[in-house]
């Protein structure tokens, strides 16, 4: 099991249906920003967000959508260009300038998660100072190209597939897959342009699109891996941030392989808070004795490796979505709920479909079919963002220690051996390594970090505020991020921060 990327929560309200997107015209104008080296600014015309966000842009009248020009070859700004969508639902009084917002993945739509935050935040401070803006970087959600590579039939295909034969063979057939798949990706997309959908270029893109604004400085809300696009950023252009949060914060001094320790340690945290929980109520699938959760759970999902579970769709459960679904579900108590009556169903023999669901939600499945591009464009950025190791040994090692720290995902005995990623086979090299965050200005950052998180470990917001001399705001709970997720004592000093530029020392709430 390798490291998921996902993105975070703000709410249920940012899970939108969306309709297909379409062009929008746009060229470079001659403008000169100082300071910056840039010699143009994009000249955009906004119009209908009904070309991204479908029927939903008829409750947000407001929202103004646009795609902005920036070239796939950097070092070619006259070549082939790449269209990134962007959404704006302008201040309702005194604005202050545009606030960003990235909600992670890498591959989850800013686009979406900002059609959402506009029915969370209606009335808000933030609503009433600022525009609320977002982007979908290269390759992602309504941006053209589409980092897609596979067709809904074999993303299907790909889910039914257990992946859990680590004898040589079963590894071989594994690693071919991620072959196979790698290759798809570059000869549908190309290798200059995934070469270019790294987070570096989202950085420089967010800059593009500050520009295009009007704002002399960035505000900017980053999640899960929208920190590591904040990071960078502010490593980049320092001087160019107003003030900035990161929420749910990945560590940029980590490796590949630290980094998937760290998550599975904190997603077996997330399981055993889980169960706990479980165990208070009666007719728990996974009983009452601590002892025995992990058994209880590996009964319940291991048979799936030879044949679905029940469920109304036709796909049944398959071993690989049991576990995706569980996954997905240990990211936030609200659906800890849909876990247990996924379990249940399993252990009952008759329908185990809220596993199903969700497993499609992170997938990215709509009711229909229909898969979005975000797990095809999540390893697109991944995989040209950091080095990945192509020494077997190293993964099988892996292997062996997430067996110990993470033992509820871990299906039958170590072998000695285990797949590598598919960034291992990817077809252009990985852009960066492993190194600190520089320090940011003095108050322009603020990292927020819960204490439980599963999939970015409170020590990762730890390790990040200390890198930029950054301000920590830690969060008591067992979730993945916890801003403008309702708690009062997090979202008020969030809210003052931005507006006032209040910093929020020492807060433990």
């Amino acid at each position: 099991m390798t490291a998921m990327g996902r993105t975070s929560r703000i709410g249920s309200a940012l899970l939108l249906c969306a309709a297909l997107t379409t062009g929008v015209t746009a060229a470079p104008v001659a403008a000169t920003e100082p300071g910056t080296g840039q010699a143009t600014v994009p000249q955009v015309a906004w119009g209908s967000c009904a070309r991204f966000i479908g029927d939903a842009s008829n409750d947000i009248p407001t929202a103004q959508c646009t795609s902005v020009p920036v070239p796939i070859d950097d070092a070619n700004p006259a070549g082939a260009q790449a269209q990134l969508a962007v959404i704006k639902i302008p201040a309702s009084g005194q604005r202050i300038g545009a606030l960003f917002v990235n909600p992670g993945g890498p591959g989850a739509s800013a686009v979406d998660a900002v059609a959402g935050m506009a029915y969370a935040l209606a009335g808000s401070p933030i609503n009433e100072h600022f525009d609320l803006v977002g982007f979908d970087p290269r390759g992602v959600g309504y941006s053209t190209p589409e980092a897609r590579c596979r067709s809904d039939a074999e993303f299907d295909a790909w889910r039914r597939n257990p992946m859990v034969d680590y004898s040589s063979a079963g590894i071989a057939a594994i690693e071919q897959m991620y072959r196979n798949l790698a290759k798809e990706c570059a000869e549908k997309l190309g290798t200059d342009f995934l070469a270019g959908v790294g987070t570096a270029s989202a950085a420089k893109d967010m800059d593009t699109i500050r520009r295009v604004l009007g704002d002399d400085k960035l505000n900017y809300l980053g999640f899960s891996y929208g920190t590591q696009l904040g990071t960078e950023y502010v490593d980049r252009f320092p001087d160019r941030v107003r003030a900035m949060v990161l929420d749910g914060a990945v560590d940029p001094a980590e490796d590949t392989v630290d980094s998937i320790i760290q998550q599975m340690a904190g997603f077996q945290t997330a399981f055993d808070d889980y169960a706990a929980d479980c165990a208070k109520s009666a007719g728990c699938p996974l009983g009452t004795d601590p002892a025995q959760w992990v058994n209880r759970y590996h009964r319940l999902v291991d048979p799936l490796v030879a044949r679905p579970g029940p469920t109304s769709d036709p796909r049944g459960l398959s071993y690989q979505d049991a576990i995706t679904g569980t996954f997905n579900a240990l990211y936030t108590p609200q659906y800890w709920k849909f876990l247990t009556s996924g379990l249940l169903g399993l252990q009952r023999q008759n329908d185990a479909g809220d596993l199903l669901m969700l497993a499609d939600e992170y997938q990215g499945r709509d009711p229909y079919g229909h898969y979005d591009s975000g797990q095809d464009a999540s390893n697109a950025v991944r995989c040209v963002d950091i080095q990945t190791p192509t020494d077997p040994a190293v993964w099988a090692d892996l292997d062996k220690r997430t067996r110990e720290l993470a033992p509820f995902q871990a299906y039958g005995q170590f072998t000695g051996m285990a797949p590598r990623d598919i960034c291992a086979f990817w077809p252009v090299p990985a852009e960066s390594s492993p190194h600190p965050a520089s320090p940011a200005p003095p108050g322009s950052v603020v990292v927020v970090s819960t204490t439980h998180d599963p999939a970015t470990p409170y020590e990762s917001g730890v390790n990040l505020a200390r890198q930029l001399g950054a301000a920590l705001v830690t969060y008591d709970g067992t979730q993945h991020t916890a801003v403008f997720n309702g708690d009062e004592c997090i979202d008020s000093a969030i809210v003052r921060y931005f507006v006032d530029q209040v910093v929020p020392e020492n807060l433990h709430c």
